[in-house]
C-alpha cells in the first residue's frame, strides 16, 4: 500500500512540473509544510487499511495512525478518505517517515481546553468511569479525579449507580506535567442551589403547600430539599397515626408534598408537615365511634397490659389485657392476638382531650357470669378439677373464665389444716357445696366441709355445761391445754382453770398424749369453743363431801338445844303448810 501511494504521490508531481512548475519551487513550497516534532497540525486521510488509516500532513512523507487512535469522546468513530484530523508529531523517523498520534492531538487539545475552561470559569462535560481510591474516575477528554467530597452536596450512598453516567463538571484545577485534573460537581450543584434559594426565600409562606425530595431519613424525622431550601418534617408531624420510624413511610428521593408549619427567614430554618394536609381525625371521633358501638381495627402495638388497635389512621386506642377476655387466668396479650390482626372491638369510653380511646373485646362474648347463678344455685353440688392451690385456699374450674375458691376455712369442720396441699394436689377432681356468688365482683364461693352435717351442732347437746369429760392432751401452751374430748372436737383448760392455786403455765405439768379427766364449764356452737376446767372438778368433790355430812347428821338427830328448838320449829311450819 505504501508504494502505491508513493507512486501516485510522484505521478502527481510530475503532472505539477509539467503544468509549469519547476522543481526549485515544488521544493521550496515543500519546505513550507514540513512540520516540526512537538508540532500539532492537521493531517489528511488519504488512503485506509483494515487498522491504518494513511495521513498526508504535507511534509515530504505519509504516515500511518492505527485505527484505535480515532475516537470521539471515547467512542471509536467511522473515518473515511479525506476526513480531516489534528495530528500530533511525536517524532521525525530516520528514513525520513514520521510518527503522528492521533490521541495525543486530542490530548493536548483537551488539555487546551481545560486550561481556558478553567480560567473562564466555565464547565466540562465528563462520563463517571469507575470508582478509585477517595472518589470516582471521570473521563473528560483525560482522566480527571473527582474526590466524594465534591460528588453532591450531601453524600452518595449508591456511588456505582452514578457510573456511566454524565455530569457537568468544574476544574478545581490541574497539572498538565503530571497530568493531573480535580474536579467538582458539587460547586455546579451549589451555584445552582443559591440561585433557587434566593428565589425561594422570596416565594416561601408558612401555611403553603410545596412539593419537595426527601434527602435524607433519620430516626427523628425526614429533611427534604424544597429546592434552593432544606425543610425538616419531624416523626410527629408525619403521619396522624404511630409512626415507628419514619423509613417505614418514605424513601430517600421520594417526592412528597408537605405544608409549611414555620419559616425562619433569619436561619433559613423550614418545618415542615405532612399530616396537616389532612384533617385532625380525632375532631370527629365521637361521632364515627359512639360509645357501645362496634368498630373494625388492626393491632399494632402489644404490650403487657394491654393492644393497641388502630381504628384509622391516627386513631388508636386501647384494649386492657384486663378487658380482652372474661376469664380470670392471666394471660399475656401476645397469646391471643398479634400484631397485624385485624380484630372487632367495643367502645367503651372516649377522652378527645387526652386522644385515648378504652376499646373491649370480651364486650363481643357472653359473659359467663350472666349464666352463672341460674346454672349454680347456692346449696348446690359441683365436681371439677382443682387448677390452683394457694395458702388461703383452693380454687376451682367450674367453667372457662370462672374459677371457684374453696376458702382454707371450708375444707373441714374439725382438722386443723396449716395448708391445703396437706390434703389436696393440683389437677385432683372433687366435689363442693355452692355457698355464695357475688356476681358485681365476680365471687364464686364454695365449701367442701359443708358436704357433711357440722358436728359441733351435736356437741352442745352432748357435752352440756357441768359434763364431766376424759380426753387425750393434744397440745400444751403458756395459756393452758388442749383437750380432745372425742375426734375432731377439742376443749381448753385455760391456764386459770388448772388449779385454785396460781398457775403461771402448765408447761411442765402435762404431757401431749397423757389422758385428764375436765369438767364442761362452757361450749358456744358459734364460736366452736368449748370450755374446759381442772379446777372445778375439786370444787365438786368438796362440795359432794359437804352433802354427805348433812345426810349423816339428818340421820342420827339434833345433838344440840338449838337443834333441838329448829328441828321442832321446823316440823310445826311443815304441819302448817300441810
Amino acid at each position: 500500500m505504501g508504494n502505491n501511494v508513493t507512486e501516485t504521490k510522484q505521478q502527481d508531481d510530475y503532472m505539477s512540473i509539467e503544468e509549469g512548475m519547476s522543481f526549485a519551487e515544488l521544493f521550496n513550497d515543500e519546505q513550507l509544510n514540513v512540520a516540526n516534532v512537538g508540532d500539532v497540525v492537521q493531517g489528511t486521510i488519504i488512503d485506509l487499511s483494515d487498522n491504518f488509516a494513511v495521513i498526508d500532513i504535507g511534509d515530504k512523507s505519509e504516515s500511518e495512525i492505527p485505527l484505535s487512535e480515532f475516537k470521539n469522546e471515547g467512542e471509536d468513530v467511522e473515518v473515511k478518505i479525506g476526513d480531516v484530523f489534528d495530528v500530533y508529531v511525536e517524532k521525525r523517523e530516520a528514513e525520513g517517515g514520521l510518527r503522528l498520534s492521533r490521541e495525543k492531538a486530542i490530548g493536548i487539545k483537551v488539555w487546551e481546553d481545560i486550561a481556558s475552561i478553567q480560567e473562564a470559569d466555565g464547565t466540562i462535560q465528563g462520563r463517571i468511569e469507575s470508582r478509585v481510591k477517595g472518589g470516582l474516575s471521570v473521563d473528560i477528554g483525560v482522566p480527571a479525579f473527582l474526590p466524594y467530597s465534591q460528588i453532591d452536596l450531601r453524600p452518595v450512598k449508591d456511588l456505582d449507580n452514578m457510573i456511566g453516567q454524565t455530569y457537568d463538571f468544574k476544574i478545581l484545577k490541574f497539572n498538565r506535567k503530571r497530568n493531573n485534573v480535580v474536579i467538582s460537581r458539587r460547586a455546579i450543584l451549589e451555584s445552582e442551589r443559591q440561585k433557587l434559594r434566593q428565589e425561594m426565600r422570596s416565594s416561601l409562606e408558612e401555611g403553603s403547600v410545596v412539593t419537595g425530595s426527601i434527602t435524607n431519613i433519620t430516626d427523628y424525622g425526614v429533611f427534604i430539599d424544597l429546592g434552593g431550601l432544606d425543610g425538616l418534617c419531624h416523626i410527629t408531624d408525619l403521619s396522624w397515626g404511630r409512626v415507628s420510624h419514619p423509613s417505614k413511610l418514605f424513601k430517600v428521593g421520594q417526592e412528597i408534598e408537605v405544608k409549611v408549619l414555620k419559616y425562619d427567614k433569619d436561619t433559613d430554618k423550614v418545618s415542615l408537615g405532612v399530616k396537616q394536609l389532612k384533617s385532625d381525625p380525632w375532631s370527629t371521633v365521637e361521632q364515627k365511634y359512639p360509645i357501645g358501638s362496634r368498630a373494625q381495627g388492626k393491632v399494632v402495638s402489644i404490650t403487657d397490659y394491654g393492644v393497641f388497635a388502630e381504628l384509622e389512621e391516627g386513631v388508636e386506642g386501647l384494649v386492657h389485657v384486663s378487658e380482652m377476655s372474661w376469664s380470670k387466668k392471666t394471660r399475656h396479650p401476645s397469646k391471643i392476638v398479634s400484631v397485624g390482626d385485624a380484630i372487632e372491638v367495643s367502645i367503651l369510653n372516649i377522652d378527645v382531650d387526652a386522644k385515648r380511646i378504652s376499646l373491649g373485646m370480651k364486650q363481643l362474648q357472653p359473659n359467663p357470669w350472666d349464666l352463672v347463678t341460674e346454672n349454680y344455685p347456692v346449696g348446690s353440688i359441683i365436681e371439677g378439677k382443682i387448677k390452683n392451690i394457694t395458702d388461703f385456699g383452693i380454687f376451682i374450674g367450674i367453667e372457662e373464665g370462672i374459677d371457684g375458691l374453696i376458702h382454707v376455712s371450708d375444707l373441714s369442720w374439725t382438722e386443723r389444716i396449716k395448708h391445703p396441699s396437706e390434703k389436696y394436689a393440683k389437677g385432683q377432681t372433687i366435689q363442693a357445696v355452692v355457698l355464695k356468688i357475688d356476681r358485681e365482683n365476680e365471687r364464686f364461693s364454695l365449701g367442701i366441709k359443708q358436704l357433711t352435717p357440722d358436728p359441733w351442732q351435736q356437741t352442745i347437746e352432748k357435752y352440756p355445761v357441768g359434763t364431766l369429760v376424759q380426753g387425750k392432751i393434744t397440745n400444751v401452751t403458756d395459756f393452758g391445754i388442749f383437750v380432745e374430748v372425742e375426734e375432731g372436737i377439742e376443749g381448753l383448760v385455760h391456764v386459770s382453770e388448772i388449779s385454785k392455786e396460781k398457775v403461771n403455765t402448765p408447761v411442765g405439768m402435762y404431757n401431749v398424749g397423757d389422758t385428764i379427766e375436765t369438767k364442761v364449764i362452757s361450749v358456744s356452737a358459734k364460736d366452736r369453743k368449748i370450755g374446759l376446767s381442772v379446777k372445778a372438778m375439786s370444787d365438786d368433790s368438796s362440795t359432794m363431801k359437804l352433802e354427805d355430812y348433812k345426810k349423816q347428821q339428818a340421820a342420827a338427830g339434833p345433838s344440840t338445844l338449838g337443834d333441838l328448838l329448829k328441828s321442832e320449829m321446823d316440823n310445826q311450819e311443815r304441819n302448817e303448810e300441810a
